[in-house]
């Protein structure tokens, strides 16, 4: 089992910055690709960035390209999403997940979720 505790949401203003965190316990991230979805009220569940399992491969949301950052930290169990020039749209609660086969978009490969936090921008 890998437990995920994401860290670092809050509100801010629009044009200005977050970075997430994603602390794990349980099992070394080492072996997991990691990613970061987003659910605004009412819509579903997004996908924004993944990472794999030696940092090497990102894939990110054209929403989000060039504006927010995935990394990791395998050494302290650790995933992180930088995020920068935030928009009222990025508003959601994020979440991170664990993923023991490969990077992926789809929710559904992702076998180990945490309990979100809450991200909002204001305009």
């Amino acid at each position: 089992q890998v437990q995920l505790v994401e860290s670092g949401g809050g509100l801010v203003q629009a044009g200005g910055s977050l970075r997430l965190s994603c602390a794990a316990s349980g099992r070394s991230l080492s072996r997991y690709a990691m990613g970061w979805f987003r659910q605004a009220p009412g819509k579903e569940r997004d996908f924004v960035a993944a990472i794999a399992t030696t940092g090497g491969t990102t894939s990110y949301a054209d929403s989000v390209k060039g504006r927010f950052t995935i990394s990791r930290d395998n050494a302290n169990n650790a995933v992180y999403l930088q995020m920068s020039s935030l928009k009222p749209e990025d508003t959601a609660l994020y979440y991170c997940a664990a993923n023991l086969l490969v990077i992926s978009r789809t929710p559904e490969n992702y076998d180990y979720w945490g309990q979100g936090t809450q991200v909002t921008v204001s305009s």
